[in-house]
């Protein structure tokens, strides 16, 4: 089916005189994860993983994608011709460079221009120059061939009232106004949906377990115009809009919008708008490239949202626990599959008061199948769970005061020394990253090593990122701040540091063919004292779930660790075992007993 698809993409080509097209994983905002009418590089490949690009050619198939994906892509890549590119290792040219090589003189090189941003495309031209590769980014080739293609999104639209909010719209609007001013424009567009949602106060449900709405904006000192398909807005949110001062236009509009505009200080960022767009432009305008001044706002939680939040991961502390104690006590009994174990956690989520279903799709795996650290269970890789070895669980859920993110790593009977050992190294990583007190101006580069040393002098590692920001009941990787232990300039995750924002502690360690841990909380960013050094800061948790005892290794861990353990697991019986029955109180207090 993949062969196919490829074969009757190059025939394509071959009628425009293309010789390679360019296909990434985006929708025309940029976003992290898409909605199933986008997932065009899945179409042609057959990977599903959240990240990756496929380049075509008439000779060859390949795909890049990281770290997080180079196990599960190599399985799925199998039998289609395309050749995995592992993003990264010595020896994997990048796309650019392998496109820099590929592309004949005076060649042609297709992408649809609404899925790639303008800094990769002028990052390209710059690069294909001085062959007189010419761009064709104006049709969509993947449309042509995709028969049974999903239609786009239109969900609804809603308000999130200011009590979850914790800030008016209106306010949000005039502080945005405020740094255009700073930057000396007159314009502003913003295509990422996770800042027009949070700016105007509203959500939808346009992006599986995002809760953001396709849209655009473009701001004037005057006029705020919101490009949506009208049919989304009923009469209240119309409403809410017009008394905000936004006037509503045609989704598609905005390129002609765009076009008008003459002669203005235009403020966007290249790298989360797309080429389209930039190429409609009128030249008379000029470009101040700077991340969206939404982003970092709304990256510093206001205390409102933290309030929420702390409220949010309690409730999906009790759903964890729950979950856990039934796994424990059923493992063995019952014949439970890797897919049983997700819809049973999933749904306890959906019990929770508030709840407005998951922030990502859970990863429910088992045995080696944890190794693969973003794995997703199909009927067909389903595994058994038996009473033995570990069980990886990484999860969240979406509710009105907040977004949440937890990973947990259970054992379900007899494990290996190494298992204990990966195990509890992820544990000590994670708990000792929290506990960091560090002088403000810090970034997660300065603070990456607390958590990796435990692994690196044991010759061990992990290759993801250690944390990412989390929205506030939205997307659950969120920019500018994050935890990692070299520069990804692409990720925008190395700002400093800043008072309500919150960020996962997520260290593991991942064996192939054999098994998978990672330990997982979140934690938000707070100031401690302040002195003659200066402001220090420290991280406070905001996930409350029990750290499995039956897998740890007390002799790898010293004495701080101890305390650290039994400090955060007192909290957590505290925190959680009010909602439990008897029963899983009892069992929650015997599991988050000090050792």
């Amino acid at each position: 089916m993949i062969q196919e698809r490829i074969a009757a993409l190059r025939s394509l080509m071959a009628e425009r005189q293309i010789d390679a097209y360019m296909i990434p994983t985006s929708d025309f905002h940029e976003s992290e994860y898409v909605g199933d009418y986008f997932k065009c590089r899945k179409f042609i490949t057959g990977f599903t993983g959240s990240a990756g690009t496929a380049i075509i050619t008439q000779t060859e198939a390949r795909l890049w994608t990281d770290g997080r994906y180079f196990v599960q892509a190599a399985k799925q890549l199998e039998g289609t011709g395309v050749l995995l590119m592992k993003s990264g290792q010595e020896g994997v040219p990048t796309e650019e460079e392998y496109l820099a090589e590929v592309m004949p003189q005076n060649g042609t090189l297709g992408f649809d221009g609404r899925v790639v941003n303008s800094q990769l495309g002028e990052k390209l031209e710059e690069l294909l120059e001085d062959k007189h590769v010419k761009f064709s980014w104006k049709e969509d080739l993947v449309d042509l061939i995709w028969e049974d293609r999903p239609a786009l999104s239109a969900e609804p639209v809603w308000i999130l009232k200011e009590n979850y909010a914790g800030k008016s719209a209106a306010d949000k609007i005039a502080d945005l106004r405020e740094a255009m001013k700073k930057e000396k424009t007159t314009v502003h567009v913003l295509t990422t949906l996770d800042d027009i949602v949070w700016l105007l106060n509203i959500r939808g449900n346009d992006v599986v377990c995002n809760p953001v709405v396709l849209s655009y904006a473009l701001v004037t000192m005057e006029r705020f115009y919101l490009f949506i398909n009208e049919a989304v807005l009923d009469s209240e949110v119309k409403s809410y809009l017009k008394e905000l001062g936004v006037t509503v236009r045609p989704y598609n509009d905005i390129y002609d919008a765009v076009s008008q505009l003459k002669g203005q200080k235009v403020l966007l960022e290249t790298a989360k708008t797309n080429y389209a767009i930039i190429s409609n432009l009128d030249e008379s305008n000029a470009v101040v490239d700077r991340m969206n001044p939404t982003a970092p706002a709304k990256a510093v939680k206001n205390p409102v949202e933290i309030e929420n939040m702390k409220k949010a991961h309690i409730k999906d502390g009790v759903a964890m626990a729950k979950f856990i104690c039934w796994l424990k006590k059923n493992i063995g009994k019952q014949t439970i599959t890797e897919l049983d174990a997700e819809h049973y956690l999933d749904n306890l989520r959906a019990e929770q008061e508030g709840n407005l279903g998951l922030s990502f799709h859970t990863i429910s795996a088992y045995g080696a199948n944890a190794a693969m650290c973003h794995y997703s269970a199909t009927p067909e890789s389903n595994a058994a769970l038996e009473p033995k070895g570990l069980y990886l669980v990484d999860s969240g859920g979406q509710y009105y005061e907040g977004t949440t993110d937890v990973t947990r790593t259970i054992s379900l009977g007899e494990t290996t020394e190494a298992e204990r050992e990966h195990f509890t190294l992820s544990v000590i990583s994670m708990l000792r990253l929290a506990a960091v007190k560090f002088l403000y101006g810090c970034r997660g580069l300065t603070l990456d090593y607390v958590a990796r040393e435990p692994l690196w002098s044991r010759g061990l590692n992990f290759d993801h990122g250690t944390g990412h920001g989390v929205g506030y009941l939205l997307n659950v990787h969120e920019r500018p701040n994050g935890i990692r232990w070299r520069m990804v300039p692409e990720r925008q995750d190395n700002c400093v540091l800043e008072e309500g924002m919150v960020t996962s502690d997520e260290p593991g360690i991942y064996i192939e063919g054999s098994h998978g841990v990672r330990t997982e909380n979140l934690i938000v960013c707070k100031k401690a004292e302040k002195n003659e050094y200066g402001q220090f800061m420290e991280f406070e948790f905001l996930t409350f779930v029990p750290i499995d005892l039956e897998a740890l290794d007390k002799s790898l861990m010293n004495e701080r660790d101890v305390e650290l353990l039994n400090s955060y697991h007192s909290a957590v019986y505290e925190k959680i075992s009010p909602y439990l029955t008897a029963e899983e109180a009892e069992w929650l207090k015997e599991n988050t007993r000090a050792i």
